[in-house]
């Protein structure tokens, strides 16, 4: 649980990343891999030049273990060296940038079940969220991005992010987890960005103020 941590501020912005439907959940009604709703507009121009602003600033990402599967599964293919037919060959060479960024940066997995996270770069720990942000606020380096709902909800409750990139997909679930759930300490946040995809998608990133 992430209750009882301190939250620790130094000089890293931590930046929460996650698509939402218009209902607020996060997920869909199948659990955390129930994201094939989000894939025309995670493809879309406004979300790929959020990606790019995204990875230009950071070099940790943080995701948890459900999170952490489907996003293994999605980009690591479009790392490896393209060939005929294969899903590099055929991806919008902003994919495959971002495939790559991903493939190369520290990725912190958080965890109590998974041992082997079969990504380069990347650490299992097996301690909660706050705990790691806050490790991770005492080194140096560039942004922390936080990827998946579970992860971003979880630091929400505790007032751990800094800033808020979100992907409001014109889409309702009807079921699944939401992302602003009841309880939620109460904040106030400044827009940053906003762009409206060809999806009917909005991307938009909103600072903390404190």
């Amino acid at each position: 649980m992430m209750s009882g941590v301190a939250e620790v501020r130094t000089g890293r912005t931590v930046v929460g990343s996650v698509c939402v439907a218009l209902d607020g959940r996060t997920p869909g009604p199948g659990g955390d891999l129930d994201a094939d709703w989000a894939v025309p507009h995670v493809l879309s121009d406004a979300a790929r030049e959020l990606r790019e602003q995204l990875s230009g600033s950071a070099t940790t990402v943080l995701v948890g273990g459900e999170d952490y599967e489907g996003l293994r599964e999605a980009w690591q293919p479009l790392a490896e060296d393209s060939a005929d037919g294969s899903a590099a060959a055929a991806a919008d060479l902003r994919d495959r940038a971002f495939a790559r960024w991903l493939d190369e940066v520290e990725k912190i997995v958080v965890s109590p079940s998974l041992t082997e996270p079969g990504w380069r770069n990347a650490w299992v720990l097996g301690v909660s969220p706050t705990q790691v942000t806050n490790q991770l606020r005492r080194q140096r380096g560039g942004d922390v991005l936080v990827l998946g709902g579970a992860l971003v909800r979880g630091l929400l409750a505790v007032d751990a992010l800094d800033r808020l990139a979100v992907l409001w997909c014109p889409e309702v679930l009807g079921s699944g987890e939401r992302l602003f759930d009841d309880g939620l300490p109460r904040s106030r946040w400044s827009l940053v960005s906003s762009a409206v995809s060809d999806t009917g998608a909005v991307a938009t990133v909103y600072d903390r103020e404190r």
